[in-house]
Order: structure tokens, then C-alpha cells, then sequence
């Protein structure tokens, strides 16, 4: 179960060392960060990341609200530009570090749609996909699906999600019979989903990342996104499927 902001803003001391660093990373980021973390703390003796994942908008919300974040790691660039045009992060930082795939996943034992057309047939009265007004994700699949003229037909049997790890979950878990996520979340559950087409989307799926304006650490905080952006993160990255952005 990831760990909830509010859990991580309360384990931060109120005076902590410049070796906490507070990370907020896109729910899809979970499995790779939480390696990519273990890995930096290793290299890095007494430095701790404390890592905080949940939806990109909802992430920075956080931030604008004050929570205590050193590093923004965001699923899409919309929401990192929103966060530069507020001056939360430091401009100066920003890198793009990782590209994802959008894809159509059903039941491990569902049979596959020849199209992505065939969501509107009768047998897929439920879609998963992340909110599209708070997960990128869910802005993604969203836009695949007008451009693909399904959007106005889907719509009414689309089961909105808080991320795309809940999306997922909602197919793998039989509760929708279809879903749109990235590929990288539909190998985490390939026992119970698999991917049965890859959805083109005009905007291309690149993660950014910067250190917050705010960062009470920002040298250890330009650190960790140094590590991210370094051989060793890109290779964690890759083993998860990201590919290089």
C-alpha cells in the first residue's frame, strides 16, 4: 500500500536534517522510486528519502499547501509547467527523466479487442481510466480516445480513478473490464492484466522532475535528482519499462 502525504509530512521531524529528503512522485513512479531511493540512500550514508506518491496533480496541491517537499517528480509536463508558472519549483532544476506508453489492458483472461474501436461494443460497460481532471493518466486516455472519436461513447461507462494504480487495480480486480494506463503499471499486475493494445497519443508521456522552490534541502534534494538522471537511476528506471525520455 503506498504511503498517503499527510503520513509523510507527519514522520518529517519540524526540524529535520538536510539529510530527510521529502520526494513526490507520480503513483506510477512507485516501484521504480522506491528502488532508485534505496539505491541513493546506499551511495549516500545518513541521507533518507522519504517517498510520497499519489496523482501528479494531487502531489502538487501538496506543495502548494505547504507540505514539506524537496523533489517533484511529475507524470506529465502539463503539470510541471503549472508548478513553474507558480514558481514551486526550481526552474533550474527541471529535466525531463523518464517516457512512458499509454495501453489498453483487460483481465489476464479476458480476450484481447482486435481495435480500439471495439471498447464501445456491448461486452465493456465499465472502462477504468485516472481522472482526467487530476491524473495525467486519465488526461492522456482521455484525449487518445477523442481523437479516436470514442470519447462522446465511452464516456457514461468510464469508472474514474485517483490514479492509475487504482485503474489498474479496478481491471485486475474484474471490477472493469477494460482499462487505460501506462505500460510500465500494467507489468506490475501482469499475472492479472495484460496489455492488449498500445494507444497512440499525440502528446507524447515524459516524466520532469525538479527540487521545489521551497526545499528546506535543496543541495541534497539536486543530489537525489542528479542520481535519478544518472546511469544507475535510468537503469532502475529501464528495468521497470521506462524507456529514456
Amino acid at each position: 500500500m503506498r504511503r498517503p502525504w499527510f503520513i509523510a509530512v507527519l514522520i518529517v521531524p519540524l526540524h529535520a536534517s538536510a539529510a530527510d529528503i521529502v520526494v513526490s512522485a507520480a503513483a506510477s513512479l512507485s516501484n521504480s522510486f522506491d528502488e532508485i531511493g534505496k539505491l541513493y540512500e546506499a551511495k549516500h550514508p545518513g541521507d533518507k528519502v522519504i517517498a510520497n506518491f499519489a496523482a501528479s496533480d494531487v502531489l502538487l496541491k501538496q506543495i502548494e499547501r505547504g507540505a514539506p517537499v524537496d523533489v517533484f517528480a511529475s507524470a506529465d509536463e502539463q503539470t510541471m509547467d503549472r508548478a513553474e508558472r507558480s514558481n514551486d519549483i526550481d526552474e533550474s532544476t527541471r529535466r525531463d527523466f523518464a517516457a512512458n506508453t499509454l495501453v489498453l489492458i483487460v483481465g489476464a483472461n479476458a480476450k484481447s479487442p482486435a481495435k480500439l474501436d471495439d471498447i464501445a461494443g456491448s461486452g465493456y460497460s465499465h472502462i477504468a481510466i485516472g481522472n482526467p481532471d487530476s491524473v495525467p493518466a486519465g488526461r492522456y486516455a482521455k484525449e487518445a480516445l477523442a481523437s479516436a472519436e470514442l470519447w462522446d461513447k465511452v464516456q457514461p461507462r468510464i469508472v474514474p480513478a485517483q490514479n492509475v494504480r487504482q485503474a489498474l487495480d479496478y481491471v485486475a480486480r474484474g471490477e472493469a473490464q477494460a482499462g487505460l494506463v501506462y505500460a510500465t503499471d500494467a507489468e506490475t499486475q501482469k499475472d492479472k492484466v495484460h496489455i492488449a493494445l498500445t494507444v497512440p497519443t499525440s502528446t507524447p508521456v515524459r516524466y520532469p522532475i525538479a527540487v521545489t522552490a521551497k526545499s528546506q534541502h535543496a543541495e541534497s534534494a539536486k543530489a537525489f535528482v542528479d542520481f535519478v538522471n544518472s546511469a544507475e537511476g535510468q537503469a532502475v528506471l529501464k528495468k521497470y519499462g521506462f524507456n529514456a525520455p
